[in-house]
């Protein structure tokens, strides 16, 4: 099992007031699956999601990924699960303004990785074609259009070979149009066997996953 979350709860704490984002979630990821975890806004999913993604730790319970129990890894141990086993993908994109699509997707590489330029290079550019972006690689954010950016973002979220794909509201930034084409492609490189976690509070978005998973006041709604 790629993910296994056993009573995972979360509180955050403001002041002398405990706020329970999660209570007590347990739930399992196979590898090769498309999920979408849906809820409203509080509903804890975004809290969720930084837990699987190790940018949080759970207040209690635990959390396995790749067999791994990463609970209690100190901050350095959880950057380098990060680095090579997740790849993330943003509402926002995230990309660097004055760089190119090419060197955006070859930023991740320069972070303990041992390949030459000409390979990392290489890499990128490859992960462009695949996500139809052959022709623009050379092209900075501002020349590209909205869809064309989160696809530039999928790309470098890929370029570690990931073995989780987690993705925040990743359409929330584009046309219905657009959105349908990047959800599309999470659906192609899902049947290429990359995990892929969808973080949507749009059931039509959520339509494009095999597994729904509803949270609601920080709890799974049962199927």
């Amino acid at each position: 099992m790629l993910i296994t979350i056993n009573q995972v709860t979360k509180i955050y704490h403001l002041g002398e007031v405990d706020i329970p984002a999660l209570r007590e979630i347990s739930l399992t990821i196979a590898a090769g699956e498309l999920t979408a975890i849906i809820g409203a806004s509080g509903s804890g999913k975004t809290t969720l999601m930084n837990i699987v993604g190790c940018l949080d730790r759970p207040s209690a319970g635990q959390y396995l990924l790749d067999d791994e129990d990463v609970t209690h890894l100190n901050n350095n141990e959880l950057a380098y699960i990060r680095n090579k086993k997740l790849g993330f993908v943003f509402q926002s994109f995230n990309l660097l303004p004055r760089t190119s699509a090419l060197e955006n997707v070859e930023l991740p590489l320069f972070y303990g990785n041992s390949l030459t330029s000409r390979e990392k290079r290489r890499r990128a550019e490859e992960l462009l074609e695949r996500v139809g972006l052959g022709s623009r690689m050379h092209h900075y954010p501002s020349q590209l259009s909205g869809g064309e950016q989160q696809r530039v973002a999928i790309a470098r979220s890929l370029v570690n070979q990931p073995r989780l794909l987690l993705a925040d509201e990743p359409t929330g930034n584009l046309d219905s149009k657009r959105g349908k084409e990047i959800m599309e492609l999470f659906q192609q490189l899902n049947r290429e066997s990359i995990t892929v976690i969808l973080i949507t509070h749009d059931k039509d978005i959520a339509a494009y996953a095999r597994r729904v998973i509803q949270l609601r006041d920080g709890q799974v709604v049962p199927a």
